[in-house]
């Protein structure tokens, strides 16, 4: 068994639903400490954040990662115990294995082996959260917040999410959609359905504006972005009852957006949209994150690099997908990608990795280390 395979099974079999940390990050205090790694354990209410650091000179690299990982769904579905990590034809099961306690296992082994080498030219650091899978707002942003008050700059970011499709390496995220989330409330007048004339159906008069939301082109994205979309997630109206016409509808909705649009300006179309269909509404916005990208530099042609080296082939670079940490990290001016083992399991029952990719990922990380730190 690899190191790196026996700590992401230690990892795995804690049960850190989020945002419970589990002792997880107990572990690479108690793993790194004789790197001459500090710890500065950061608990903001019921979330647990690690930020462990090796030297003062800059640069800094710094890995980031989540030891929360989302409810286990059915039991019964899972072929083995989703906490008790198991082989099984190659592969490693168990919740958190691909999203991403291999990841981190990865993270702690390859810093391992580049330090028997030497002294970095810089220091590495790991943030390491418990609130990624959940609300998001006492993790790696409250970290980041803190760092950023005293002045600490991270240079290189290299965020562990499951990037990867095929193999691993074959895709980096170099940068991700903004996320800005509504609910609307559009309110009409309760009554018989018999009588319409004495209700007003808020479903039939937001009909045709929701319509036009989601045919709308929002923009045509860019080089580096797809184009933004918009999505209904939740809809509803109505008290159950078949004779009663509803008082008012909630609809949730998102986009993802690139660069070409910002928050101010789709709020502003979509407010327009609903005005002119003469809606009685209310809205909240809820914005997750910006959009960010790293579209060149040191840290890509690196992460490149050490994919070409270890895996062979050249990596193919991303924005599409999902939020990430990263959108908290980016903002601070540091170059910032994504790069972790395949997800075509992550979030799902039986969720696995391949035991090979564990160790390919930690030389990938190594080789960045060694081309970013010498």
């Amino acid at each position: 068994m690899t190191e790196t395979l026996e700590l992401a099974k230690a990892l795995i079999a804690r049960p850190s639903v989020t945002p419970d940390d589990q002792g997880c990050q107990q572990m690479l205090i108690e793993r790194l400490a004789p790197l001459g790694f500090q710890a500065e354990p950061m608990r903001f209410g019921e979330v647990d954040n690690l930020w462990l650091r090796r030297g003062q000179e800059g640069p800094l690299f710094c890995f980031a990662g989540h030891t929360d990982v989302v409810p286990t769904g059915p039991l019964a579905q899972w072929d083995s115990p989703p906490f008790e990590p198991t082989i099984r034809n190659g592969r490693l099961y168990g919740r958190g294995a691909a999203d991403m306690k291999g990841s981190i296992a990865a993270f702690v082994t390859a810093v391992e082996r580049y330090l028997r080498d030497g002294r970095p030219n810089g220091s590495i650091a790991l943030l390491i959260t418990s609130d990624e899978e959940g609300p998001a707002v006492d993790g790696t942003v409250r970290v980041v917040e803190t760092l950023e008050a005293r002045g600490e700059k991270i240079d290189w970011c290299l965020v562990g999410e499951p990037s990867s499709t095929e193999r691993v390496g074959d895709i980096i995220k170099n940068g991700r959609r903004g996320s800005l989330g509504a609910t609307l409330t559009v309110i009409g007048r309760q009554g018989h359905v018999a009588y319409p004339h004495l209700a007003e159906n808020p479903v039939h008069k937001a009909a045709f504006a929701i319509a036009e939301l989601s045919n709308t082109l929002w923009d045509q994205g860019n080089d580096h972005f797809p184009p933004t979309t918009f999505q209904i997630s939740n809809i509803h109206a109505g008290t159950g009852a078949t004779n009663v016409i509803p008082g008012e509808m909630t609809v949730v909705f998102n986009f993802r957006f690139s660069t070409e649009l910002t928050p101010e300006q789709i709020e502003a179309r979509v407010e327009e949209i609903l005005q002119r269909h003469g809606l009685d509404y209310r809205i909240d916005w809820n914005l997750s994150g910006m959009p960010f990208l790293t579209a060149e530099g040191r840290l890509v042609d690196a992460v490149g690099e050490a994919v070409r080296a270890v895996m062979g082939f050249d990596t193919e670079l991303s924005t599409a997908g999902g939020t990430s940490d990263g959108r908290f990290i980016a903002p601070t001016g540091a170059e910032v990608v994504e790069l972790g083992p395949r997800n075509a399991t992550i979030h799902q029952v039986n969720e696995h990795v391949g035991v090979e990719e564990l160790d390919q990922l930690s030389r990938i990380y190594e080789a960045t280390l060694r081309g970013l730190l010498g």
